[in-house]
């Protein structure tokens, strides 16, 4: 496990407070499934994606440290820039993770961290979940780690890609159960990341089921 300064750990948890309390208030934000996040060892979360939303509330749900990935072209922008690095985000490239930011999310999910993936690619255009991308179970197969699926429902009307400003709304996350290190070491690729899509799927399935989303017409 990584050590970070007192100072820094601080500032992570008054975040998360923060996000915690405005997702609250602005979107009636709600979790589930924390008993199903495990409570050590490297950990690959891997969620649905719909709206710029998703990698704070998910994070901030969770009591333990979650690694982001922020995309290269955000630490061009000072103010980003500062808060990306405060929060030790892992630079990725524009079509994926390239190399370095393979290299240092497997680093740190060899140190025992967690660190958040969107299998999707991009955020979703119609708040459908599109097919998941392959290549991410390798790095629960190789750093022996848990994979977490997630699942989100309301950030997409909340926050479409095609409105550039948020809009009121509700928003549940669901943490869903978790694929042990030995079953990840036991599954062909493929038989894998269609499995974990299932599970992310059948989280996402469950929120959208819920009365507050039940029946709802989704609009961009």
């Amino acid at each position: 496990m990584s050590v970070r300064s007192l100072p820094n750990r601080l500032w992570y948890q008054f975040l998360r407070f923060l996000i915690c309390l405005a997702g609250t208030l602005a979107y009636r934000l709600r979790y589930s499934g924390h008993k199903n996040i495990p409570k050590t060892g490297p950990v690959l979360v891997v969620s649905n994606h719909q709206s710029h939303f998703d990698p704070p509330l998910i994070g901030a749900g969770c009591w333990r440290r979650m690694n982001y990935l922020a995309r290269a072209t955000l630490f061009r922008f000072a103010p980003l820039r500062w808060l990306i690095h405060s929060l030790d985000a892992i630079s990725i490239d524009r079509d994926g993770l390239g190399l370095n930011g393979i290299k240092e999310s497997l680093r740190r999910l060899k140190r025992g961290e967690m660190v958040l993936i969107f299998p999707e690619g991009t955020r979703t255009r119609d708040g459908e979940m599109a097919p998941f991308r392959p290549g991410f179970t390798v790095l629960a197969a190789r750093s022996k780690a848990w994979i977490l699926p997630v699942a989100i429902e309301g950030a997409f009307d909340a926050w479409p890609r095609s409105r550039k400003l948020p809009r009121r709304g509700t928003i549940h996350v669901v943490y869903g159960k978790p694929i042990p290190p030995e079953e990840v070491a036991g599954c062909d690729e493929r038989e894998l990341m269609a499995e974990v899509e299932r599970r992310v799927r059948q989280c996402h399935a469950i929120l959208r089921e819920h009365p507050a989303f039940a029946g709802k017409i989704r609009s961009v």
